[in-house]
């Protein structure tokens, strides 16, 4: 297959190309990395041996574009100090409101809502199985909203 113009090339491509860059590295960075794909594209359109294949082809330059991109791109200030009171942890909360609860079920309810340990970590807590984990959570749960029912 022949190669056609890089004018042509361009014009057949250059839309899809901006779209795969704004979706890769956001529609600030977008143009940049248009302009510099299809310069690569130029250096190297001469050396093609064929015109198949021509989208995959200028799409993988501009993927390896945003890669680039990302690459370059540190963060332009620290993290911001975000205020915060010192207060009791939410699992002291929950401590209060479970004393009502089964052992097996506070604790669950405690390690889940008040640690966010995941239901596997909860059971290797407990000595049983994930499902068994969230069986105890689940059941703890139900059991505090038909409490605070009025």
């Amino acid at each position: 297959m022949a190669i056609p113009p890089f004018e042509i090339f361009y014009a057949e491509h250059n839309s899809e190309v901006l779209g795969l860059l704004r979706r890769k590295v956001g529609r600030d960075r977008a143009d940049d990395a248009f302009q510099e794909t299809f310069l690569r594209a130029l250096r190297a359109y001469d050396r093609l041996e064929h015109g198949e294949h021509l989208r995959a082809w200028v799409l993988t330059i501009a993927s390896r574009v945003a890669i680039d991109v990302h690459r370059r791109t540190k963060p332009t200030s620290e993290v911001p100090e975000i205020p915060h009171e010192d207060t009791r942890p939410a699992y002291e909360d929950l401590g209060e409101l479970t004393d009502g609860l089964p052992a097996k079920e506070r604790a669950a309810v405690v390690l889940r809502y008040g640690y966010d340990l995941t239901y596997d970590q909860i059971a290797a807590a407990l000595d049983s199985s994930p499902d068994a984990a969230r069986q105890a959570a689940s059941s703890g749960v139900r059991r505090l909203r038909k409490e605070a029912r009025p």
